[in-house]
């Protein structure tokens, strides 16, 4: 059909022309979508602020041959000024963006659209530290995608056990007779506290000490590297914030 509607998270936006944007978008049923918003960076578009990063919205689109046209767009969840108004919230939620982006670069699926439009609601309102959300967030993206790390078992043998060398290029804690010569070590305290991010135990999260949440954070910052074959620019202004604070 030439006309469809589906409900919408946005990941990024740039200019065309004069007075167009095209928007990306993680659909909840059509994975991701590219779309002409015309006239939206006229002062008096009638849906440009509905169609900034952040923002969900239910919207209507015209299928063409390259890149389908936003007709229509209403508001879901305006959590874009909320966001944007907190410099943590902001860099955190551009990194899920950009992950999201990435990761459904050829389909998407209900459960990552779900999973980015919680974690943006919950930045908005300002549920748990930025950091914590963005790591929790980023463990279970990956676990959706297929690359689900390991805390708890050997991610190569599969052995159950209590082990601190980890290698994320083999998905998490490796054991003893499995870890590579020289593998990095975790404490217990952090592959406790990356457990708690991927199964959303945020009481264990948030009473984690700084210098654990930092170490977790570290393994999910070179997790996603690995698995998306390089960094996420925006957690570069993320370490930039938490070095100022």
């Amino acid at each position: 059909m030439p006309v469809y509607r589906d409900e919408v998270v946005v990941l990024r936006t740039h200019k065309l022309g004069e007075a167009d944007r095209i928007v990306t978008m993680l659909s909840r049923s059509r994975g991701k979508i590219r779309a002409v918003a015309k006239g939206v960076r006229r002062t008096g578009s009638k849906f440009g602020s509905r169609l900034e990063p952040f923002m969900v919205a239910d919207v209507q689109f015209y299928e063409g041959r390259s890149l389908d046209t936003i007709t229509q767009a209403e508001s879901l969840g305006s959590y874009g000024a909320e966001i944007s108004s907190d410099y943590g919230s902001y860099t955190a939620a551009s990194a899920m963006v950009e992950a999201a982006d990435r990761l459904t670069e050829s389909e998407g699926s209900l459960q990552q659209y779900l999973l980015l439009v919680g974690a943006l609601r919950s930045l908005s309102k300002h549920e748990h530290g930025p950091r914590l959300t963005l790591d929790s967030y980023l463990l279970r993206a990956f676990s959706l995608a297929g690359w689900a790390p390991s805390f708890g078992a050997c991610s190569r043998c599969g052995t159950e056990g209590e082990y601190s060398h980890v290698v994320v290029q083999l998905g998490g804690v490796v054991c003893d007779d499995c870890a590579p010569s020289g593998s990095p070590r975790l404490d217990a305290d952090t592959l406790s506290l990356l457990g708690a991010l991927l199964s959303g135990d945020w009481e264990y999260a948030e009473a984690a000490a700084e210098q654990t949440a930092s170490r977790a954070s570290g393994f999910t910052a070179a997790y996603a590297q690995w698995h998306l074959e390089r960094g996420l620019r925006s957690l570069a202004h993320l370490e930039q914030d938490r070095s100022r604070g």
